[in-house]
C-alpha cells in the first residue's frame, strides 16, 4: 500500500514537471512567461477604455491588465530580440501574415501609425509569423511602401501559439496594446483602422499624452 502512495505521489510530480515543461523554452509555446497582474497599468486602462469606439471599437480591455506574452522574435538583420528589449515604451504588438488578408489592408494604416507616433515613447511592432518563403513578407513590404515599420519575424513559428495562448485570439490579425511598464492592457482580435482619429486618439491616450 506504501509502494502504491508513493508511486501515485512520483506520478504526479511527474505530471507537474511535465506541465512546467510545456510552458518552458522548450516548447513551441515556450515564448509565453507566466503572466502576472500589473496593477499600475489600470490607469492606462482606464484612460484607453472610453476610447475604444468607432474604427476601434473591437479593442477588448475587459479584465485584469497582466504581464504582456515573453516573446522571443528576429530583428530586421536576423539577430535575436524580445519584447523586453523595448521595455519603457507603449507598443502596439502586431501579428500578421502574407497569406491574411485582412493583415494585409490594415498594414498601410500601421505604417502611417508609426510614421507619426513612433519614438521614444512608442513603437509599432509588428511581427510576421510565416515560416516558409521568408523573402515573401519583405517584398510584400517594399512593393506596397510599407517604410516606416521595421521588418521582424518569428521564422521558429513560436510567437503565434504564445499569443493565443495569451490572448485567447484564434485568428489573424492580433493586435495587443502593451504599457511602458511591459504590461498588456488591450487585444484587438481582428483587424482596424488604427490610423483613423479614433486609432491615433485611443494611442495618445495609451502613451499618455492629451487625447
Amino acid at each position: 500500500m506504501a509502494s502504491r502512495t508513493l508511486l501515485a505521489a512520483g506520478a504526479a510530480a511527474a505530471a507537474i514537471l511535465a506541465g512546467l515543461a510545456l510552458y518552458g523554452t522548450g516548447s513551441k509555446i515556450g515564448n509565453l512567461a507566466a503572466t502576472k497582474p500589473c496593477a499600475s497599468a489600470s490607469s492606462t486602462v482606464s484612460r484607453i477604455a472610453p476610447l475604444s469606439r468607432g474604427e476601434v471599437a473591437a479593442l477588448d480591455t475587459k479584465g485584469e491588465p497582466k504581464t504582456a506574452a515573453s516573446l522571443h522574435f528576429k530583428r530586421p538583420d536576423g539577430t535575436d530580440t524580445d519584447l523586453a528589449a523595448l521595455k519603457g515604451k507603449a507598443l502596439l504588438v502586431n501579428l500578421w501574415a502574407t497569406w491574411c488578408a485582412p493583415c494585409k489592408a490594415e498594414m498601410p494604416a500601421l505604417d502611417r501609425l508609426q510614421a507619426e507616433f513612433g519614438g521614444a515613447r512608442f513603437q509599432v511592432v509588428t511581427i510576421n509569423v510565416e515560416t516558409r518563403n521568408l523573402d515573401k513578407p519583405r517584398k510584400w513590404l517594399a512593393d506596397n511602401g510599407i517604410k516606416a515599420l521595421a521588418y521582424y519575424g518569428d521564422p521558429a513559428g513560436k510567437v503565434l501559439p504564445a499569443v493565443q495562448q495569451q490572448t485567447g485570439s484564434t485568428g489573424l490579425p492580433t493586435t495587443m496594446l502593451i504599457d511602458a511598464d511591459g504590461c498588456e492592457v488591450g487585444v484587438m482580435k481582428g483587424p482596424a483602422e488604427w490610423a483613423s482619429d479614433d486609432g491615433k486618439t485611443l494611442i495618445r491616450a495609451l502613451i499618455g499624452g492629451a487625447t
